[in-house]
């Protein structure tokens, strides 16, 4: 739970059968999304919502956040307060049926996650134009596995997470051949847009692994959101300079792509809470209150991991939190912290850990150093885990992932 820093197969005759399916599964779903669009069609023709007007005296309609970009708006616009997580795996044929699936999927999630953002058009779905604005944010990420067995071009980094001491990690809510995320202001914009995606991707022979949804607490714009410990998470991510180093990828066919490591971490935040304060603080490294280290005055001062007290001890303690990710340990790396709360049952609630890295193995550092001392240990278990690397944005008149095939 760090919250300081930060060949393709060859095709053969058994697989001629599935060729056939996957061809027929593709048709099927451009029959199915040119239904969906010309029933999106008649109602915005026939109802008169399209275009609706504000009612007098009431605020204007927000903006919808951009889908087109160079970058995916599920990495860089502000974080909604509702996510839903998405994993489906694409089962082996052959080589080439399985890039040809890959890429109609890109290519249809591209148009419904750019339909479903804009919230109000002839191919947007009518629930959400009755909607509103959904405030939708989306990133699409492609899963070491589906990427190696596809030779796709992907940085020479991506790999599954090495195990780690105190995992206890499910395989049915881990890894993926290719993983969505959804973010937006309320869970009805969440359960369509799932819907809509789920159906092009099994159109395209995918099938669905395992799906995770997540929350934010009530936080003002630009102030840094609690987890369910009560503390703040994502104090020091990088700003612009610091994450092109850091955070995308190089200059080349990876520049505005970056790496998502996904850990879903249970806390036990009835023993964390049951804590005295000050026990609190000295395990995070940070005061709970105004979420400044115990070296400083205010949230974003720099923790002076050298700091003494009279007597030698440090001030942040050896095996505080904020000690063990810090980024001097790394050479000054960082990661970026897009992290949710998720409450599933009584015992089962925590901490999506979502955070965004040029290099994976950063992470794989950084959790080593916590496995072995993080005073967070007694009160925290990782249960599931997934690395995918995240596409470049797409820009008008091209899909996610069309870089792969050039």
């Amino acid at each position: 739970m760090p919250t300081e820093p930060e060949n393709a197969p060859s095709s053969s005759p058994s697989a001629a059968p599935g060729l056939g399916r996957r061809r027929a599964l593709l048709a099927a779903g451009a029959v199915l999304a040119a239904g969906v669009g010309a029933a999106a069609g008649e109602l915005a023709a026939g109802d008169g919502t399209s275009g609706r007007a504000a009612a007098p005296g009431a605020p204007p309609p927000e903006a919808p956040v951009p889908f087109h970009g160079a970058r995916q708006s599920g990495v860089t616009a502000p974080q909604p307060p509702a996510t839903k997580l998405l994993a489906f795996d694409l089962p082996p044929t052959s080589a080439a049926a399985d890039r040809e699936a890959l890429r109609t999927l890109l290519a249809t999630w591209t148009r419904t996650l750019a339909a479903a953002t804009a919230g109000d058009g002839p191919s947007t779905d009518p629930r959400l134009r009755a909607a509103g604005t959904t405030r939708l944010t989306s990133l699409v990420g492609l899963g070491p596995g589906l990427a190696a067995r596809l030779g796709l071009a992907v940085p020479a980094g991506l790999a599954e997470l090495p195990p780690f001491p105190g995992d206890r990690l499910d395989p049915a809510r881990s890894g993926g051949d290719l993983l969505l995320q959804l973010c937006a202001a309320d869970h009805w914009t969440l359960a369509v847009v799932t819907e809509l995606a789920t159906t092009a991707a099994r159109a395209a022979g995918a099938t669905p692994r395992w799906s995770q949804s997540g929350f934010l607490p009530g936080t003002e714009p630009g102030a840094t959101p609690r987890n369910l410990f009560g503390f703040k998470d994502g104090t020091a991510n990088p700003d612009e300079d610091a994450a092109r180093q850091w955070v995308w990828g190089p200059p080349g066919p990876h520049q505005d792509a970056t790496v998502l490591v996904y850990r879903r971490i249970r806390m036990d935040t009835a023993a964390f809470a049951a804590l005295p304060e000050e026990k609190q603080n000295l395990a995070m490294g940070r005061r709970a209150g105004d979420g400044a280290p115990l070296t400083g005055t205010a949230e974003h001062d720099e923790p002076d991991l050298y700091a003494k007290h009279p007597d030698g001890a440090y001030v942040i303690p050896a095996a505080a939190h904020v000690r063990l990710t810090g980024p001097r340990l790394d050479g000054g790396a960082r990661m970026l912290r897009r992290g949710y709360s998720y409450d599933d049952a009584p015992g089962d609630r925590g901490l999506l850990f979502c955070a965004f890295m040029r290099d994976p193995g950063l992470f794989t550092r950084v959790q080593d150093r916590l496995a072995a001392r993080d005073a967070l240990n007694p009160f925290l278990e990782h249960t599931a885990s997934a690395v995918a690397y995240v596409l470049p944005g797409a820009v008008e008149g091209t899909a996610l992932g069309d870089h792969l095939w050039s």
